[in-house]
């Protein structure tokens, strides 16, 4: 699915350098080694497949994805009312087919049995973004920078957001050869993500896009876990590797859940 594989990019962008240094950490606690962790990577999303992604982590020299594919295991993982068991299939991936057992409201529990510890997590599935709307379909960006223009609001994203929920913005750009907006070069992803604070509304300037083309824009309804991991100050740090956020009792990474609206977008010339 779209949103899963940006999503996963992030995911690896953030942690992956931590998890491949945790060999050389040790917990101050009497908790487990982080080096014998299991690395577990989950993005629950209402009516589609579970799907639940299990793998050791990666020493420093390794160049691969994923580390080593963890295999064998049983996977259960309850709803509050009914619990499924995961079917194995290839990488370390662990699958449930039945889409209807996604939704909207519960609180999702997952467990299994690694090296004699029993691992686990849980995570709420939020409900869909409500009165997701942009101001307009068709972003005019100048091709000339103005630095008196670089702050004013050209368009401008809303959403209903009462109770200051976690939602995050992608912006997906899906041509296929993007072409760079020469005014702003910086080398930065055609593609991006926006952690919006909470609010319900975010302004669309002239530095917001660095590529011209279509975009999808989809608004993300998240839980605090992602958040955290987000916003986490791990990323070049070395002091903080071994408190590499997670919401995985003896294990790293990630299960969570989310929900999403998607609208689209064409930035071109003026």
């Amino acid at each position: 699915m779209e949103i899963k594989t940006y999503i996963r990019y992030t995911f690896f962008a953030l942690i992956a350098g931590c998890l491949m240094m945790a060999s050389a950490c040790k917990k101050n606690s009497s908790d487990t080694d982080a080096v014998n962790k299991p690395v577990v990577e989950a993005y629950l999303v209402a009516g589609q497949p579970l799907s639940v992604k299990v793998y050791q982590q990666k020493d420093l020299t390794d160049t691969a994805t994923y580390g080593s594919a963890i295999t064998g295991l049983t996977i259960n993982v309850s709803n509050g009312t009914q619990t499924v068991k995961l079917t194995e299939g290839t990488n370390g991936t662990y699958t449930y087919a039945d889409a209807s057992f996604i939704t909207a409201g519960k609180t999702y529990s997952m467990q299994f049995t690694y090296n004699n510890m029993a691992v686990s997590a849980s995570t709420v599935m939020p409900g869909k973004p409500v009165g997701f709307k942009l101001t307009d379909s068709v972003f005019h960006e100048p091709n000339t920078l103005d630095q008196a223009y670089n702050d004013k609001v050209r368009a401008t994203i809303t959403w209903t957001n009462p109770d200051s929920l976690q939602h995050l913005l992608l912006f997906k750009n899906t041509d296929s050869n993007p072409f760079e907006i020469i005014a702003v070069r910086n080398n930065r992803n055609p593609s991006f993500e926006i952690n919006t604070e909470r609010a319900s509304t975010y302004s669309i300037t002239q530095t917001t896009f660095k590529y011209y083309g279509a975009y999808k824009v989809i608004l993300l309804r998240v839980n605090d876990e992602y958040i955290n991991i987000l916003t986490s100050n791990t990323r070049g740090s070395s002091q903080n590797l071994v408190n590499t956020p997670t919401n995985v009792v003896n294990g790293l990474g990630i299960f969570t859940a989310m929900q999403a609206d998607t609208l689209n977008l064409r930035v071109t010339t003026e």
